[in-house]
């Protein structure tokens, strides 16, 4: 464990005591070379600034100032630290820097009446399933979901023929390729896997810990589309007048991604509760 200098311990400081939220390193140009999120912003920069781990050595080194934005709650935290991060792409962040989705995986539908899942180049226009940043790692992921639900290859685009695909005489698929299988039992597996990976089709307003006890927080979904967060007074309860104060964010991947595990978390919470 490293020993703090003073201008580390300074920097620790300058920060007040269990805050939560997102944090900004800055070297002595001013840039912006990494973007945390913690529960308790001081104790994670001890964590920085204590750190013999080569990449974190090399951190203490270059930052010269540190600023922060207290959010109340570790869901806001992160949904503004994923979208802090995709819009400085900090240096240190070299694991989230990896965000332009270039492929996504589409649903569409055979004149059969099979549900395909395939792949296409992103399409500002249409609502891709899911997103990669490259086809090798959509093809890869496809194959995987093609085999766990038991799907053609053939229908998704993986497996081109005029006859059954491959997997067909390995016994994982029932033949939806040679239109063997009855298309509403091969479309149930596929609407379980889309059910999977997608925010339920609902508006859910979650409200959180706000920035001070008179506040409260607030993550709006709308359809099973991210729309915002914001904060509010902690007394406001009129759903109109709480939309008023969300901020308007961009839905992606990442931010899905997160808002899915909250959502799974809060519902297996209430389940426990019973």
């Amino acid at each position: 464990m490293m020993v703090l200098n003073d201008k580390l311990k300074t920097l620790i400081e300058s920060v007040p005591k269990n805050l939560c939220g997102v944090y900004y390193l800055l070297n002595d140009k001013k840039e912006i070379i990494y973007i945390g999120k913690s529960i308790n912003i001081r104790n994670r920069l001890v964590q920085h600034f204590k750190s013999t781990e080569k990449k974190e050595v090399k951190l203490q080194h270059f930052t010269d100032s540190v600023e922060y934005e207290n959010l109340g709650s570790e869901l806001i935290a992160l949904l503004r630290e994923s979208e802090l991060i995709k819009n400085h792409l900090p240096i240190f962040n070299r694991a989230q820097r990896k965000i332009k989705f270039f492929y996504g995986i589409y649903q569409t539908k055979t004149p059969e009446g099979y549900m395909a899942l395939t792949i296409k180049k992103i399409e500002a226009n249409k609502e891709e399933l899911l997103s990669f940043t490259s086809l090798i790692e959509a093809k890869n992921y496809l194959f995987l979901i093609t085999e766990k639900y038991f799907l053609c290859q053939k229908i998704n685009g993986l497996y081109k023929t005029n006859s059954a695909c491959f997997q067909y005489n390995l016994k994982e698929c029932f033949g939806a390729c040679i239109n063997q299988e009855d298309y509403k039992q091969y479309n149930k597996r596929v609407k379980v896997f889309i059910e999977s990976i997608q925010l339920p089709k609902k508006d859910f307003l979650f409200e959180l810990q706000g920035r001070t006890d008179h506040e409260k927080g607030i993550v709006l979904i709308e359809k099973g589309v991210y729309k915002g967060f914001g904060f509010c007074d902690k007394d406001l309860t009129d759903l109109d007048e709480l939309k008023k104060c969300i901020q308007h964010k961009q839905d992606n991947r990442d931010i899905r991604r997160i808002l899915f595990r909250f959502i799974k978390l809060e519902i297996s919470a209430s389940i426990s509760k019973g």
